[in-house]
């Protein structure tokens, strides 16, 4: 399989073996300790799942808007601003 039309950098392979990572985990937790639906801040049945994904896109939103405001600086602070706000998100919801 010829995997040259991608550009593999160190961080990019790094971003993909993370999220690999948390899908194992996630999977490993439903099947060692199933989930009820927990109702939030947001007046909505969640599951683990289903934060997780809200974390994920709003960790992309929070990024893209970080490129777009913040200019040159470095993307670190969005990454612990989502980090922050991934923290809130499976606490609170």
């Amino acid at each position: 399989m010829a995997l040259g039309w991608m550009a593999w950098t160190w961080q990019t392979a790094l971003f993909f073996g993370l999220l690999l990572c948390v899908l194992a985990a996630m999977t490993t937790l439903a099947a060692l300790r199933p989930e009820r639906d927990r109702i939030g801040m947001l007046g909505l049945p969640t599951t683990r799942g289903d934060r997780l994904f809200l974390t994920l896109l709003g960790a992309a939103f929070i990024h893209l808007g970080w490129l777009a405001l913040a200019g040159d600086a470095p993307l670190w602070g969005a990454s612990i601003v989502s980090l922050v706000y991934g923290a809130i998100l499976f606490r609170w919801t």
